[in-house]
């Protein structure tokens, strides 16, 4: 049979949990969006290139 863990035992098991959790959340807030990257020219949505012939 497994030995009872101390009250104590538990509430700091349980504090450290907490710390971990709140620190994974502030990390993944502080983690922005990536930059874009620099659009191609040469590989622009069909849109644009069908705007472009119709304008001009």
């Amino acid at each position: 049979m497994q030995e009872r863990t101390s009250t104590t035992e538990r509430y700091t098991r349980g504090f450290a949990a907490a710390v971990a959790a709140v620190a994974t959340l502030v990390l993944a807030a502080n983690a922005g969006p990536a930059p874009a990257a620099a659009p191609d020219p040469d590989r622009r949505p069909a849109q644009h290139v069908i705007s472009r012939h119709a304008s001009g």
